[in-house]
């Protein structure tokens, strides 16, 4: 593996994730407010030859890249938000009405996916770029890219509830000496 630099960056803001709603397959659109800063990343992410660039089959993410400049990113159903099952729609506040101190990386999701089934996706996603020489640039969502950075970090997948992360930021993933490391979160 030559590669040391792994951009990710969330999907721009949509109306669900600005109101606390959890969102996977449901495939809305970027608010305005979204679409401006996803716009505003371009000049941040100009100037580097990317040797692979990948987006998540999903609308917001798929609008993201395409506002900062990447429209021609390969789209990549690895890196789709966690299946939320039957908790799409709805903020965790309102689950934990019945279901008590529940969290996405600790409790079942009726009819969605576990920590350890989206760990398993997003490793794939890290064997494929961890084969590539030169930055690789991901456009993805909120736990999904939590988890992927555990994982990069040879960590459990649910130990992505360790990294909050905003919508339209830049977090950078590398290496010093052998080991896997964070170089920059949530900026």
């Amino acid at each position: 593996m030559t590669q040391t630099r792994i951009d990710l960056v969330r999907h721009g803001e949509t109306e669900w994730s600005r109101d606390g709603r959890h969102t996977s397959t449901t495939d809305l659109a970027l608010t305005p407010d979204g679409e401006a800063v996803a716009a505003g990343l371009r000049d941040r992410l100009a100037g580097t030859d990317y040797g692979l660039v990948l987006t998540s089959p999903r609308l917001r993410a798929r609008h993201t890249a395409e506002l900062a400049g990447f429209a021609d990113a390969e789209v990549d159903d690895d890196l789709a938000e966690w299946d939320y099952g039957d908790y799409e729609g709805v903020s965790t506040d309102e689950i934990r009405t019945t279901v008590p101190g529940w969290t996405i990386w600790t409790h079942p999701v009726p009819g969605g996916e576990t920590a350890q089934q989206v760990g398993a996706r997003l490793d794939r996603v890290v064997e494929r770029f961890s084969a590539v020489d030169g930055p690789v640039l991901l456009f993805a969502h909120g736990h999904s890219l939590r988890a992927l950075a555990a994982r990069w970090l040879r960590l459990p997948g649910a130990d992505g509830r360790l990294l909050r992360l905003d919508t339209a930021t830049v977090s950078r993933l590398g290496r010093e000496r052998e080991s896997p490391v964070l170089l920059r979160w949530n900026s």
